[in-house]
């Protein structure tokens, strides 16, 4: 009995103690960013770098290739949205988001509206694209999507030639949700996936790839890959649970082999 009333005692303490932690994994309620106009690139090269968690809006025209970049680290599972404002009139318009990752590699999506149609005369058409969750590490010949920055490209696919260089209002936000110790794997990148996206001003003789700039965008945490998670913090929960089960059952154990007292005179 004492020893039942031991072990319910530590599990009580356990659980209160995992409460904090789960709280913790879960995504909470960021703070808004202030909205900012960041008129796309026209390349990877030219990208132009944005937060996550941040409206953008930008003008530009129909049949240009928009490219934006941002930053997304291990255990997040990015969410690409895009809203494209059309002129009052126009012929039926299919526009297509993509996301490539640092290596320029076209990163699949889980689920979302990554084209649609807009029918003639409507006024907006909104696109989404929900990617796998970013691993800190993985096989060379796998195509996960791996810490870094990741770059969105927004166009317009079979566009009518009457249609060409019309006026469209983009609006872009990228947010992640923190999948956390689920997604954890036993290894990270020493660093992350950041390439070359400018280039400084220098002589014309020189060699142009010497003078090429990594991006100073990154998560604002920093980058966080590594071999912490919350998944060790379950792991040595259930730890103890193993040696509460193991001294509760050593304990019943040998109580049960304890010879009975035989009254004196029987």
């Amino acid at each position: 009995m004492r020893c039942a009333k031991v072990m319910g005692a530590a599990l009580l303490a356990l659980g209160l103690a995992a409460a904090p932690a789960a709280a913790d994994s879960s995504p909470g309620p960021s703070a808004a960013k202030e909205a900012r106009s960041a008129k796309g690139g026209t390349s990877f090269r030219t990208a132009t770098e944005i937060e996550q968690e941040q409206e953008i809006t930008a003008s530009a025209s129909a049949g240009d290739y928009l490219y934006w970049s941002f930053p997304a680290d291990a255990e997040q599972r990015p969410t690409v949205r895009a809203t494209v404002e059309l002129p009052q009139a126009h012929a039926a318009q299919t526009w297509r988001v993509d996301v490539y990752d640092g290596l320029r590699r076209r990163q699949a999506c889980q689920w979302g509206a990554q084209t649609r149609t807009a029918a003639p005369g409507t006024s907006s058409v909104e696109l989404a694209c929900v990617l796998r969750t970013v691993r800190a590490w993985a096989e060379p010949w796998a195509n996960d999507p791996l810490p870094g920055t990741y770059y969105v490209r927004l166009t317009a696919v079979g566009l009518p030639t009457s249609d060409l260089g019309m006026p469209v209002g983009t609006g872009l936000r990228v947010e992640s949700k923190d999948v956390g110790g689920p997604a954890a794997v036993d290894g990270s990148l020493s660093e992350p996936l950041v390439p070359g996206v400018s280039m400084k001003s220098g002589d014309r003789g020189e060699d142009p790839e010497r003078n090429a700039v990594l991006s100073a965008i990154e998560p604002e945490d920093g980058w966080s890959s590594g071999w912490w998670s919350d998944r060790w913090v379950w792991t040595g929960i259930g730890a103890v649970l193993a040696a509460l089960a193991g001294i509760g059952g050593y304990a019943l154990t040998r109580g049960s082999g304890r010879p009975s007292r035989v009254p004196p005179g029987a």
